[in-house]
């Protein structure tokens, strides 16, 4: 997936404060419920959900992160990414099963990194040919059932 470099100016709301992103991510990256992102603000380290709000996308940038990397400039360097693992880079009898379930690929795209490594690692980690096909579908069967995990 691409990196996005920009320029932005902080907007300061309370204790918090965000960067408005001059791309749609959703036309970028792909379409998702929910963009996990990493990647530098300013030099320092960031990851987390955009926020998507009538004008377009947004990072925020919470008070614990404001406080412990104060913007002194307006002006502001921005690097951004999508977070985890993607589908362009994922086994295609994975992407198969996704592609074949919407519902199954929107809910598996919209989750968190640690879910979605999760669901891989618990996938690869089958030893037989065919228990690693029933993985899959248990993966397909589980987000189209609204589960996160398998439990």
């Amino acid at each position: 997936m691409t990196e996005q470099r920009f320029t932005a100016t902080v907007e300061e709301s309370g204790k918090s404060a965000c960067v408005r992103l001059p791309f749609d991510p959703d036309a970028v990256w792909g379409q998702k419920d929910r963009h996990h992102v990493t990647g530098t603000v300013d030099g320092h380290r960031i990851r987390g959900p955009l926020t998507k709000t009538e004008t377009g996308h947004v990072l925020t940038l919470g008070p614990a992160w404001r406080r412990d990397h104060p913007l002194a400039d307006d002006e502001i360097e921005v690097v951004l990414a999508p977070e985890g693992p993607q589908l362009d880079g994922l086994a295609e009898d994975i992407v198969a099963a996704l592609d074949a379930s919407p519902t199954a690929r929107a809910f598996f795209e919209s989750l968190a990194t640690f879910y979605r490594k999760g669901y891989l690692r618990w996938i690869n980690g089958a030893r037989k040919p065919n228990a690693r096909a029933e993985r899959i579908a248990e993966v397909i069967q589980l987000p189209e059932a609204g589960k996160k995990t398998r439990k």
